[in-house]
């Protein structure tokens, strides 16, 4: 009645995995979709499930959208490879699903290391994400990155944290950031718009007082003002590379 299924899409996860499946093995059935990873990701994931699907890669929320296809829960509860559940917010997820009229989908409280340390400020945290929710009643949207879940039915609010762990190093946030915000500018691209210079000057500076100040991350520490002086440099690269495909599209 209650059947909850997990699902995760990998690339090359092999540090991750292991600890994410550990965390999710009280679920009823655990999904994931693969993207012909190189590492030993799918022997990790072997020792927890046989639903292990290689598709080619067409962007996040098209992955995520065909690993909930293969869901037989009646819920599903969708996590990332370096995210895991707690025990506070397995047995709050229980509690919620059992209930006589639960609601159709639920935002769960995340919160993410970075460089060493739970970011308390600058807006990353609570940083809601709905991943709890009735299959029947959610879809992923297509895009290639920074997908959501479109519910069609009333959400509410989970109390305890799913723990992100994005960035161990600065390499690993480096890598990340190139990754994505070339992702970033494709899809500003394939939606209609153009960097001006403005968006490439202004944007960038925009972001950082916006963290650093307004959402007091300097509370954060050294830690907090790396992740605003990053996440400015974020902003100035994915605009650079959108004025660069748009240059590249009128040539």
């Amino acid at each position: 009645m209650n059947r909850i299924s997990g699902i995760i899409i990998t690339y090359n996860e092999s540090k991750n995995i292991r600890r994410c499946l550990e965390s999710v093995s009280w679920l009823d059935e655990l999904v994931v979709v693969d993207s012909y990873s190189t590492d030993d990701t799918k022997q990790v994931v072997s020792e927890f499930t046989d639903k292990i699907y290689d598709i080619k890669w067409e962007g996040f929320g098209p992955a995520k959208e065909y690993a909930k296809s293969q869901a037989s829960g009646v819920w599903i509860l969708s996590v990332d490879a370096d995210e895991v559940v707690t025990e506070e917010l397995r047995a709050e997820i229980k509690r919620i699903v059992s209930l006589a009229d639960p609601l159709d989908g639920y935002f769960l409280p995340r919160s993410s290391y970075f460089l060493g340390r739970w970011m308390k400020r600058g807006g990353w945290y609570p940083d809601y994400v709905l991943r709890l929710f009735k299959k029947d009643k959610g879809s992923f949207t297509s895009r290639v990155v920074h997908e959501e879940v479109v519910i069609r039915g009333k959400t509410g609010h989970l109390k305890n944290d799913l723990l992100h762990y994005t960035d161990p190093n600065f390499e690993h946030y480096l890598e990340k950031l190139n990754r994505y915000t070339s992702l970033d500018a494709l899809r500003l691209f394939q939606e209609g718009k153009r960097a001006s210079l403005s968006d490439i000057i202004f944007r960038p500076g925009l972001a950082f007082f916006r963290m650093y100040l307004f959402k007091f991350g300097f509370l954060d520490g050294l830690p907090g003002l790396i992740l605003a002086v990053s996440s400015a440099f974020h902003v100035f690269s994915k605009y650079t590379k959108l004025w660069h495909l748009n240059q590249s599209k009128a040539n």
